[in-house]
């Protein structure tokens, strides 16, 4: 059969490199940029997982439909080379949408141990997983995944509004406590952490650098991207880019937004602008397309994804 007649390369691409120009933007499926479903990991060098969980929201709800929603506006993203990337991330790596982690939502104290144990065994077989949320609490087990393949601390860089760094109780499941934990754990070190557009009022820092919103206005995204390399240096870094970091003209779909945030073009040149960091991890979380308006907070989302991917195939090898 020809390829004419195969069509849909999220079913039938024999190949983790086809290029997708060929398909229709519009139809088929929704996989994150028109790459291959794929459950066997052989051979794949990234896979995109989605983690569909709002449980632990303190405004509105809703996240659970973001991998959803950032992998049908990814389609418009699919079909020609990301720009103005200078390398194609799925001709420099076999790439691979691997689905959703199931979830049983009727024992939710469990939830957590299921994402790790999943992203655990995703990441034994591939090198890397780009995640996309789901509300942030799912990023603290994602950590956990990642600081056992890669040891710990982990170095993190932070795109919100929030910082998430509100004391919380042992157990507790709660978007705005997960970083607390987890830098109390061992997990990340605060101290070559970063938490960048921060405009909200926590006066804890537990030893995290913050540049936040006003800080970042007034400086260029080479200076903020030089800064953020500064303080992580050569060590292993996930980051975690909460939509809600955008402010809400460009993205409104979302819990808990916040005026005063980065504007989308300033994120994706900060983040262009990371180019060798020894980036190991990755997520996009709290899209929530319930309050999104003609799809601009998911197809944020989505480019942010496609960054990402890029800045990995950026990383040291």
């Amino acid at each position: 059969m020809t390829n004419e007649h195969r069509m849909d390369f999220a079913f039938t691409a024999n190949d983790l490199h086809a290029e997708t120009h060929c398909e229709h933007m519009f139809s088929g499926a929704t996989s994150f940029c028109r790459r291959a479903f794929a459950r066997t990991l052989e051979g794949v060098d990234v896979a995109v997982m989605g983690v569909p969980f709002d449980t632990s929201v303190t405004n509105r709800p809703g996240t659970r439909f973001g991998p959803r929603a950032i992998r049908a506006a990814s389609t418009n993203l699919g079909w020609a080379r990301a720009w103005p990337s200078s390398i194609d991330p799925f001709v420099e790596m076999a790439v691979a949408d691997w689905g959703d982690i199931r979830l049983d939502l009727a024992q939710p104290q469990g939830v957590p141990g299921q994402i790790q144990a999943t992203i655990s065994a995703v990441l034994a077989e591939t090198k890397a997983v780009l995640l996309l949320g789901g509300d942030h609490f799912t990023t603290y087990p994602s950590l956990k995944a990642h600081a056992e393949k890669h040891g710990a601390p982990i170095s993190l860089i932070q795109f919100d509004a929030h910082t998430d760094t509100w004391e919380g109780d042992d157990g507790d499941i709660d978007h705005g406590t997960m970083f607390y934990h987890a830098a109390r754990e061992g997990i990340i070190d605060p101290a070559t952490s970063v938490q960048v557009g921060i405009r909200t009022t926590n006066d804890n820092t537990i030893g995290f650098n913050i540049r936040d919103a006003i800080w970042c206005h007034t400086h260029t995204p080479d200076e903020i991207a030089a800064e953020i390399k500064r303080i992580v240096g050569d060590r292993p870094a996930y980051i975690t880019f909460d939509i809600d970091g955008l402010d809400p003209s460009c993205a409104p779909g979302t819990g808990t937004p916040v005026v005063g945030g980065l504007f989308t073009w300033q994120a994706l040149a900060v983040l262009r602008a990371l180019k060798g960091i020894n980036l190991i991890g990755m997520d996009v979380v709290e899209v929530s397309p319930a309050y999104d308006h003609a799809e601009i907070t998911a197809l944020a989302g989505a480019t942010i994804g496609l960054e990402l991917l890029c800045l990995y195939a950026h990383r040291p090898k």
